[in-house]
Formats: C-alpha cells, sequence, structure tokens
C-alpha cells in the first residue's frame, strides 16, 4: 500500500506525485523522491524495482521478510533492513523497514507493523537546510527514528526487572518470580536481535569508507552508532543483572526445600522414638517390665509423649521446626 510519494528539490517540498510520473521526476536536477510504502505486495515491488533499478537481492530480501537487520551495499544503491520493536499484551511485535536508497530517490517498506513515520517527514521538512543534503540525510532521520524507540523498551524492562528484585526474598515467591525473569529474558533477547546486528552494521555508515550516499550526512550516523552503543551496553547490563536474579531464586528456591526437608526430618525424627518405644513395649512377651502393673500403659504414654516433647524442644531451639 503506498502511503507517500513526493519530490523534494534542494530541501523544499515540491508536490506529491503518482507512481506514474516517478520517472520524470527522477530527471529533473537537484531533486529526490521519498516513496513510503506500507506492507507492500510483490508486484508493488516489483514496480519500484523497475521504477529505481532496486537490485533484485535487495528486492527478494524485502519480498519474503523476516530478515536480520543489516546494511548491504549494492553499486551505487544502499539497502538497510531494521527490526520494528513494539510491546503489545505483555508480549514483543517484531515488525521490519527495509529502506532502499539511491542517488536521488529513498524507498522505505515497512511490514508486520503499525509504528508509522509521519512525525520523521515532518521533522525532514523543517529543517531544508539538512534535506538539502539528499536521501542520505532521510535514512539518517528513519534510522534515529527507530532506534530512538528501543530506548522506553529498555526503560519499560528495567522497571520490570526492579519490581522483581523487590520480591526476590519474599518467602514462597521464588519459582513465580524465576517464570516471570525468565519471560523478561526471552523480551530481552527479542530487542537483543534487533540492536547488535544493526549496531555492527551502522560503523560502515560514518567510518571508513562511507556509501556515496551517505557522505554528507556521515556524522549524523555516528550519532545513530552511539545511541546503538549505549542501548547495547544498558541489555548487556539487564541481562547479567536478571542471570544473577535468577540464581538468587534458585538458591531461595533451595532454601526453601532444605527447609522443608529439614521439618519433615525433625517431625521423622520425633515419630521415630515413639514408634521404636511403642514396638519395644508392643513386643509380645510374657515376662517384661511393667506388663502387669495398673499404672504400666500410663507410664509407657508419659515416656513416649515426655521424649517426643523434648525432641520437638530441641528441634524447636535448632530451628528446625
Amino acid at each position: 500500500m503506498l502511503i507517500n510519494c513526493i519530490a523534494y528539490k534542494n530541501g523544499h517540498r515540491q508536490t506529491s506525485i503518482p507512481i506514474e510520473e516517478l520517472s520524470a521526476a527522477l530527471k529533473q536536477p537537484d531533486t529526490f523522491v521519498w516513496v513510503a510504502l506500507q506492507d507492500a505486495s510483490t508486484e508493488e515491488l516489483t514496480t519500484m524495482k523497475d521504477i529505481f533499478g532496486l537490485h533484485e537481492l535487495a528486492v527478494e530480501d524485502a519480498d519474503h521478510g523476516n530478515q536480520r537487520p543489516k546494511v548491504e551495499e549494492y553499486d551505487d544503491e544502499l539497502f538497510v533492513v531494521m527490526h520494528l520493536v513494539e510491546e503489545h499484551k505483555g508480549a514483543l511485535a517484531v515488525g521490519e523497514l527495509h529502506i532502499f536508497v539511491g542517488a536521488n530517490y529513498i524507498l522505505s517498506v515497512r511490514n508486520r507493523s503499525k509504528q508509522e513515520f509521519k512525525s520523521v517527514r515532518a521533522r525532514c521538512e523543517r529543517e531544508p537546510k539538512m534535506l538539502a543534503k539528499g536521501p542520505g540525510y532521510v535514512l539518517y532521520a528513519l534510522m534515529d527514528e527507530v532506534v530512538d524507540r528501543y530506548f522506553p523498551l529498555i526503560e519499560r524492562f528495567e522497571h520490570e526487572l526492579e519490581a522483581m528484585e523487590e520480591r526476590i526474598f519474599t518467602k514462597g515467591a521464588a519459582l513465580s518470580n524465576i517464570r516471570r525473569l525468565y519471560r523478561l529474558k526471552r523480551k530481552l533477547t527479542v530487542l537483543k536481535h534487533a540492536v547488535l546486528p544493526l549496531l555492527e552494521a551502522s560503523g560502515k555508515l560514518h567510518s571508513g569508507r562511507v556509501p556515496e550516499v551517505c557522505t554528507k550526512s556521515r556524522h549524523y550516523f555516528r550519532d545513530v552508532f552511539d545511541h546503538l552503543t549505549r542501548l547495547n551496553a544498558s541489555l548487556d547490563g539487564i541481562r547479567d543483572t536478571i542471570s544473577t536474579a535468577i540464581q538468587v531464586n534458585l538458591s531461595m528456591v533451595t532454601i526453601d526445600q532444605t527447609e522443608v526437608s529439614k521439618r519433615l526430618a525433625a517431625w521423622a525424627g520425633i515419630f521415630a522414638v515413639a514408634t521404636a518405644f511403642a514396638g519395644i513395649w508392643g513386643m509380645n512377651f510374657r515376662n517384661m517390665p511393667e506388663l502387669e502393673w495398673e499404672y504400666g500403659y500410663l507410664f509407657a504414654v508419659a515416656v513416649i509423649a515426655g521424649t517426643s516433647s523434648f525432641l520437638w524442644w530441641r528441634f524447636r531451639k535448632a530451628k528446625w521446626l
């Protein structure tokens, strides 16, 4: 679905143009076009491929989807893939943004995501001097917006982790904490898969041999790289904290199980002594002490009760009960 198709001349917006006039607009001097598609069909991508001369491998990746974040260079064309991550009903949904960049065009294709980028277009149009740098600056603005949208997710992860840490030493909550920590760790992994590959790929946009379409904006891409570095460091820090919290909760589970075992062992010891006394006095022999005594039964019960009470007191004092 076509969202926008607009031509820009010397950094100023000209007009929206139909697809049929794109080829003519591309021939105008000091002009580039910015086309935005959402959930593009194979036919739409094929049309764009014919108009812009896109590389067939890049078009194939955009058509198939499920791509790893990356930056690929095909002759004078740049192909960028970024993940659009958003939280929905406690889980993370991952969409994709594919961007084709050439000397006089930029084509963005958004798939499986409801995130919009109208604010990016408005931001660029407010800065005609920056927009005059060409499609490279638009690429920076899109990448910067995608990366900035990762930060609120990081903040939510940190708040969620802090809430879990407060419950670590709550009695009986260890198992539920571990389940919640693993759910958070899975979400963290999803965001990590969006950040780390993009961090590795974005370095080529500001250092070394920078692609031609990005030379005028190379210093701005360093800002994106710095943001990705911060995100990656935050993700690593949260992941380490989660691992520590999981180990602490596993230790709490072991401690709880040990406490239960101690209680069971204490009660087993008490009943073992009582059973031993009852077994001795219950043996079927004719000549036994106090067998014919009037108070023999009460005496036996008193001995068993007294011994059991003494053991209970000792276990209680040792904090086994």
